[in-house]
C-alpha cells in the first residue's frame, strides 16, 4: 500500500487510482501492446483534473515517479534482451569489410574478426598497439583523438602502411554519437584498391590520357618517380615531365596535392552503404523514391549533424523541417516536381534523430535546434530562404530569425500546431494526441515514459498499425497515410525516428516539453512583424480541432490561417502543391 505523502497524490486521483495507474504502467514495461489500457485509465483517472486550468497539480510525488522511473528501466532492458545492441547494429553492417569501433580512451571498443585479422588486435586492445607502422599508429592515434573530442572533422579518408608488408590500407572514418550522448570513431578499413572504372573518372574530369592515369595510380600506391619510372620504362625526367602536366590539369600544386585529390575521388567513387561507417547513410525507399544520401556537417559544441538534400541539388533553397515524427521525406512526385522546379530542399536531421548528435541535456531546446539549423545552412552557403515546417516546428524558424534576422523570408506551416492556452483545446484532441500533449502540459515528469512506450510500442506492432491507431479517427489522415506514395515517404523519412538503428524517442519527448512550454507562446508572439507566417491545417486533424484553428488566428491575427476540410494532420502530403506554391512566393 502507498503511505508516502498521500494527501499529495490526492491532488490528482485516490490511492486506489495511482495503485491501477502503477500497475499498469509496469504492463506496458513488459508487454507494450497494453499500452492503449494504461492510456484510457490515465485519462478517466486524471482527464477531469485539466478542468481546472492549464496550471492543473502535476505529478511531483517521489514515490509514483520512482516507479516510472523503474518501469522505464525495465522497458529499456526488455527492448535490449528482444534485439541486438547499439554497437551490435553498427557492426552488423560490415560482414564482409573490416570494421573497428574505437572508443574515447582510444582503445578497440568492438571489432569484427576481419578487422582483427587485418589489425592483428583483439576487443579492449589500445589503438597504439594495433599492427601498422609505428609513425603511423601514432598519426591515426592523434586523428581519432581529434575527431572523438569534437576539435577535428565528423568523417576523414586515413592511409596507413602495415606494419610487415609494407602495403597501405585506407580507414573510412566517421564519429558517431551513441545514444547515451558517447563518442565513437568507426572506422572501416580495406586494402588501398583502384575503384574499378576510376581511371574513366580521371580521364573525364581532368582530360588525363591513360599513361598519366597510369602515373595518379601508382603515386597513390606510394610508388616514386624513379620506380615509375622503372615501372613503365622510362627515363625520370620523362615522368617527372608527364607529372608537371597532370599536376596543371588537376590544379595542383604538388605531389602531395594531387594524391590527397585521387584519395578524395577514390572515397566517392566506393561510396557505398556497404563500405562506410554510420548506421545509415543513404535515405532510401522501397519503389518510386529515389535514393537520396544523408550530408554530415559539424554541429556546435563537437556535435554532428545530418541532413538532406531533396529535389535540385543547385536550385533556390528553401528549409524544410519534418518535426517530431521524422518526417524527412515528401511523396517521390512532390520530390520529382521540386526538382523540376528548380527547388532545393534543404532537410536538416534534428539532433537525437537519426545519426544527428542529441541537444545536450542542460541546452535550451529551442535555441540549439536553431543553431543547428545554422550550422546546416552556413554548410550549403545558403541566403535568405522560406521555411516550410511541419506540426509545431515553426518555432525553431522563429528561434533561427531571432538568431540571425533576415534569415527567414517567410514560414508556411503544415498542420501548424500553436501553443494552446486554453484547456478546452486538450480536451477537443483525440486521445492518442492528447495522451502525450496534455501530458507535456500537465505531467511532464513522466512524459519521457509515455513516448519511450509509445515507441516501443510502435516498434513491436509496425507503424502502420501505430498510424492507424493514433489517427484512426481522421478519415482523412487515414486515407492520405494508404496513399502508395505517400505511405512509402512516411515509413522512408520516419526512419530517423524509429528503425532498427534509431529511436528518437529522448528527442520527441524534448520537444513535446517545449512545443508546450511558456517559452513556446513567447516565440510565436516574437513572430509578429519578422515575416509572412502561413498556416495551412486540416479540420480533420486529430491535435488540432476547426475550434481551435479558429481560437489560433484570434489570437495571431497577424498569421494567414487555411482551413482545409479534406484534410488532418498530414496536410502536407494530401496538399503539398498549394503548400510549395504559397512557400515559392517567399524566394
Amino acid at each position: 500500500m502507498i503511505d508516502n505523502k498521500p494527501q499529495d497524490r490526492r491532488k490528482l486521483a485516490s490511492d486506489d487510482d495511482w495503485e491501477e495507474i502503477i500497475s499498469r504502467v509496469y504492463d506496458v514495461a513488459l508487454d507494450p501492446s497494453r499500452y492503449e489500457t494504461l492510456l484510457d485509465k490515465w485519462e478517466t483517472t486524471l482527464g477531469p483534473t485539466r478542468s481546472g486550468g492549464l496550471e492543473a497539480p502535476s505529478i511531483d510525488d517521489a514515490y509514483i515517479l520512482g516507479h516510472f522511473h523503474r518501469a522505464s528501466e525495465v522497458l529499456e532492458r526488455t527492448d535490449v534482451a528482444a534485439g541486438p545492441s547499439e554497437i551490435g547494429l553498427l557492426m552488423a553492417q560490415f560482414e564482409s569489410m573490416a570494421a573497428v569501433i574505437i572508443d574515447r580512451n582510444l582503445a578497440v571498443l568492438e571489432l569484427n574478426e576481419a578487422a582483427a585479422k587485418v589489425l592483428r588486435s583483439s576487443k579492449g586492445a589500445a589503438l597504439a598497439r594495433i599492427s601498422l607502422d609505428e609513425m603511423d599508429r601514432a598519426a591515426l592515434s592523434r586523428q581519432c583523438a581529434r575527431m572523438l573530442s569534437g576539435e577535428g572533422p565528423v568523417s576523414s579518408v586515413f592511409r596507413v602502411r602495415a606494419a610487415d608488408e609494407g602495403h597501405f590500407i585506407v580507414f573510412h572514418m566517421k564519429r558517431v554519437i551513441l545514444s547515451e550522448g558517447e563518442p565513437i570513431v568507426v572506422a572501416v578499413t580495406s586494402d588501398l584498391s583502384w575503384p574499378v572504372g576510376f581511371g574513366d573518372i580521371l580521364s573525364t574530369a581532368f582530360g588525363l590520357t591513360k599513361a598519366e592515369v597510369e602515373i595518379v595510380r601508382l603515386l597513390v600506391e606510394c610508388c616514386s618517380l624513379k620506380e615509375i619510372a622503372e615501372t613503365r620504362g622510362r627515363s625520370v625526367e620523362t615522368v617527372r615531365g608527364q607529372l608537371k602536366t597532370i599536376l596543371g590539369k588537376t590544379e595542383t600544386r604538388t605531389q602531395v596535392e594531387l594524391v590527397r585529390l585521387a584519395m578524395s575521388m577514390m572515397d566517392i567513387a566506393t561510396l557505398t552503404t556497404e563500405t562506410n561507417p554510420g548506421p545509415r547513410i543513404i535515405s532510401e525507399g522501397f519503389e518510386a523514391l529515389d535514393a537520396v544520401p544523408f550530408i554530415t556537417v559539424d554541429a556546435p559544441k563537437g556535435r554532428s549533424l545530418d541532413y538532406l538534400i531533396l529535389g535540385d541539388p543547385e536550385g533556390t533553397p528553401i528549409l524544410y523541417l519534418h518535426m517530431d515524427f521524422g518526417f524527412v521525406r515528401w511523396s517521390a512526385s512532390a520530390e520529382r516536381s521540386a526538382k523540376e522546379q528548380g527547388l532545393k530542399i534543404i532537410a536538416p536531421v534534428r539532433g537525437g534523430f537519426g545519426n544527428s548528435s542529441p541537444v545536450a541535456k542542460k541546452a535550451e531546446f529551442g535555441q540549439q535546434v536553431a543553431q543547428d539549423l545554422l550550422a546546416v545552412l552556413d554548410a550549403e552557403k545558403t541566403p535568405p530562404c522560406p521555411v516550410l515546417a511541419m506540426g509545431a516546428d515553426h518555432l525553431f524558424a522563429v528561434e533561427l530569425d531571432l538568431l540571425r534576422p533576415g534569415q527567414v523570408t517567410a514560414v508556411v506551416a503544415a498542420g501548424g500546431i500553436f501553443p494552446f492556452v486554453r484547456p478546452q483545446q486538450y480536451e477537443r484532441m483525440h486521445k492518442w494526441h492528447r495522451f502525450i500533449q496534455a501530458g507535456a502540459r500537465y505531467t511532464p515528469q513522466v512524459l519521457p515514459f509515455l513516448v519511450k512506450a509509445g515507441f516501443h510500442l510502435a516498434k513491436r506492432g509496425g507503424k502502420r498499425a501505430f498510424v492507424h491507431s493514433v489517427f484512426g479517427d481522421s478519415q482523412a489522415d487515414i486515407d492520405t497515410f494508404e496513399d502508395p506514395e505517400v505511405f512509402e515517404a512516411m515509413i522512408t523519412g520516419s526512419e530517423i525516428c524509429l528503425s532498427e538503428t534509431h529511436n528518437a524517442h529522448d528527442a520527441f519527448a524534448r520537444q513535446a516539453l517545449f512545443e508546450h512550454s511558456d517559452a513556446a507562446t513567447d516565440l510565436v508572439r516574437k513572430s509578429e512583424g519578422r515575416f509572412p507566417f502561413i498556416s495551412f491545417n486540416g479540420a480533420q486533424d486529430p491535435g488540432v480541432h476547426r475550434d481551435t484553428v479558429v481560437e489560433f488566428s484570434e489570437d495571431y491575427p497577424w498569421i494567414d490561417f487555411r482551413l482545409y476540410e479534406d484534410a488532418g494532420q498530414l496536410i502536407f502530403f494530401r496538399h503539398w502543391q498549394d503548400l510549395v506554391e504559397a512557400t515559392k512566393k517567399y524566394l
